[in-house]
């Protein structure tokens, strides 16, 4: 699967797409979901709750292990993505469309600037292999 070139990354594989209207919405990258393997559970935080950048907000489990998702960004949950809660499958299937995690209000948009490009991204993955 590509890197969408819209989107732009953490370190840590969440991805983040600015929505432009002061929102973005946030999953874990194609890279991340097929480390963890076939995801059984997605932990969703609640609606309204305050993250830090580089705070955890959410588990994902797989058949191989639990993982932390970190905030790259400082906001607001305004969504989550309770298909998820039946589905958590598409966080394998559609990591970049329908398994997004959740949308969040940024407290501070140029924290968007501190994250790579996908071309960046793509090269930090080619690192780790």
């Amino acid at each position: 699967m590509s890197i969408p070139s819209n989107y732009v990354f953490a370190p840590s594989h969440e991805w983040v797409l600015d929505n432009g209207d002061g929102t973005i919405t946030l999953g874990v990258s194609d890279h991340a979901q097929e480390l963890l393997g076939d995801v059984v559970f997605v932990e969703l935080p609640e609606v309204g709750r305050e993250i830090e950048a580089g705070e955890e907000f959410s588990l994902v489990e797989s058949v191989k292990a639990a993982s932390d998702i970190y905030s790259p960004v400082t906001g607001e949950v305004v969504a989550v993505n309770e298909e998820l809660e039946d589905a958590p499958e598409t966080v394998n299937e559609e990591p970049y469309e329908g398994g997004w995690i959740v949308k969040i209000k940024l407290a501070d948009a140029s924290e968007l600037e501190k994250l790579l490009s996908a071309d960046a991204y793509a090269a930090t993955i080619a690192e780790e292999d």
